[in-house]
Protein backbone atom coordinates (compact mmCIF):
# COMPACT_ATOMS: atom_id res chain seq x y z
CA UNK A 1 0.00 0.00 0.00
CA UNK A 2 1.38 3.39 -1.03
CA UNK A 3 0.85 6.43 1.19
CA UNK A 4 1.64 10.11 0.96
CA UNK A 5 1.95 11.99 4.24
CA UNK A 6 2.31 15.76 4.50
CA UNK A 7 3.74 17.76 7.38
CA UNK A 8 4.72 21.31 8.18
CA UNK A 9 1.49 23.26 8.00
CA UNK A 10 0.40 25.78 10.59
CA UNK A 11 -0.34 29.40 11.36
CA UNK A 12 2.04 32.09 10.11
CA UNK A 13 1.90 35.86 9.87
CA UNK A 14 1.85 37.62 6.51
CA UNK A 15 5.37 37.88 5.15
CA UNK A 16 6.46 34.78 7.04
CA UNK A 17 7.70 31.41 5.84
CA UNK A 18 6.73 27.77 6.15
CA UNK A 19 8.22 24.58 4.79
CA UNK A 20 5.97 21.69 3.87
CA UNK A 21 7.19 18.15 3.42
CA UNK A 22 5.62 15.19 1.66
CA UNK A 23 6.88 11.65 2.20
CA UNK A 24 5.90 8.69 0.06
CA UNK A 25 6.04 5.24 1.64
CA UNK A 26 5.02 1.69 0.93
CA UNK A 27 5.64 -0.59 -2.00
CA UNK A 28 7.17 1.88 -4.47
CA UNK A 29 9.00 0.76 -7.59
CA UNK A 30 9.43 4.25 -9.02
CA UNK A 31 8.42 7.71 -7.82
CA UNK A 32 7.75 9.93 -10.84
CA UNK A 33 6.25 13.43 -10.93
CA UNK A 34 5.39 15.03 -7.59
CA UNK A 35 3.41 18.16 -6.89
CA UNK A 36 1.74 20.35 -4.35
CA UNK A 37 -1.85 21.46 -4.79
CA UNK A 38 -3.97 23.66 -2.59
CA UNK A 39 -7.64 24.12 -1.95
CA UNK A 40 -9.08 27.14 -0.21
CA UNK A 41 -12.64 27.17 1.22
CA UNK A 42 -15.15 27.53 -1.59
CA UNK A 43 -12.51 27.27 -4.29
CA UNK A 44 -11.34 24.57 -6.63
CA UNK A 45 -8.15 22.64 -6.08
CA UNK A 46 -5.25 24.23 -7.93
CA UNK A 47 -1.70 23.21 -8.75
CA UNK A 48 0.84 25.24 -6.80
CA UNK A 49 4.10 23.62 -7.89
CA UNK A 50 5.28 20.48 -9.60
CA UNK A 51 8.60 18.70 -10.02
CA UNK A 52 9.62 15.85 -12.27
CA UNK A 53 11.89 13.03 -11.22
CA UNK A 54 14.79 14.76 -12.97
CA UNK A 55 14.09 18.01 -11.14
CA UNK A 56 12.28 20.14 -13.70
CA UNK A 57 9.89 22.45 -11.89
CA UNK A 58 6.80 24.47 -12.70
CA UNK A 59 4.85 26.96 -10.61
CA UNK A 60 1.52 28.71 -10.54
CA UNK A 61 1.91 32.36 -11.50
CA UNK A 62 0.60 33.40 -8.09
CA UNK A 63 3.53 31.79 -6.25
CA UNK A 64 6.43 32.30 -8.66
CA UNK A 65 9.39 33.88 -6.90
CA UNK A 66 7.96 33.08 -3.46
CA UNK A 67 7.65 29.28 -3.37
CA UNK A 68 10.30 26.68 -4.15
CA UNK A 69 9.67 22.97 -4.67
CA UNK A 70 12.43 20.41 -4.25
CA UNK A 71 12.72 16.67 -3.90
CA UNK A 72 15.00 13.95 -2.59
CA UNK A 73 14.63 10.80 -4.66
CA UNK A 74 16.61 8.73 -2.17
CA UNK A 75 14.19 9.64 0.61
CA UNK A 76 11.01 9.73 -1.51
CA UNK A 77 10.24 13.24 -0.36
CA UNK A 78 9.14 16.51 -1.90
CA UNK A 79 9.32 19.79 0.00
CA UNK A 80 7.66 23.12 -0.61
CA UNK A 81 9.45 26.15 0.79
CA UNK A 82 6.97 29.01 1.06
CA UNK A 83 8.30 32.52 1.63
CA UNK A 84 6.64 35.95 1.69
CA UNK A 85 3.34 34.31 2.53
CA UNK A 86 0.13 36.23 1.93
CA UNK A 87 -3.34 35.79 3.43
CA UNK A 88 -4.54 34.54 0.05
CA UNK A 89 -2.14 31.60 0.39
CA UNK A 90 -4.36 30.24 3.15
CA UNK A 91 -5.54 26.77 2.10
CA UNK A 92 -5.18 23.06 2.65
CA UNK A 93 -2.01 22.01 0.84
CA UNK A 94 -2.15 18.55 -0.65
CA UNK A 95 0.68 16.43 -2.00
CA UNK A 96 0.26 14.44 -5.21
CA UNK A 97 2.58 11.89 -6.76
CA UNK A 98 2.65 9.64 -9.79
CA UNK A 99 4.01 6.32 -8.63
CA UNK A 100 4.75 2.95 -10.12
CA UNK A 101 3.81 0.65 -7.25
CA UNK A 102 5.90 -2.42 -6.68
CA UNK A 103 2.83 -4.56 -7.30
CA UNK A 104 1.70 -3.01 -10.60
CA UNK A 105 2.93 -2.62 -14.18
CA UNK A 106 1.53 0.89 -14.66
CA UNK A 107 1.71 4.29 -12.98
CA UNK A 108 -0.93 5.47 -10.55
CA UNK A 109 -1.74 8.85 -9.03
CA UNK A 110 -1.83 9.22 -5.26
CA UNK A 111 -3.00 12.02 -2.98
CA UNK A 112 -2.11 12.86 0.57
CA UNK A 113 -4.71 14.00 3.10
CA UNK A 114 -3.42 17.56 3.18
CA UNK A 115 -2.02 19.99 5.71
CA UNK A 116 -3.60 23.32 6.62
CA UNK A 117 -1.69 26.56 6.09
CA UNK A 118 -3.19 29.68 7.59
CA UNK A 119 -1.67 33.08 6.90
CA UNK A 120 -3.08 35.64 9.27
CA UNK A 121 -2.04 38.35 11.65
Amino acid sequence: QVQLVESGGGLVQPGGSLRLSCTASGSIFRLNDMGWYRQAPGKERELVAGITRSGTTNYADSVKGRFTISRDNAKNTADLQMDSLKPEDTAVYICHAVIRPGTQYFDMGYWGKGTLVTVSS
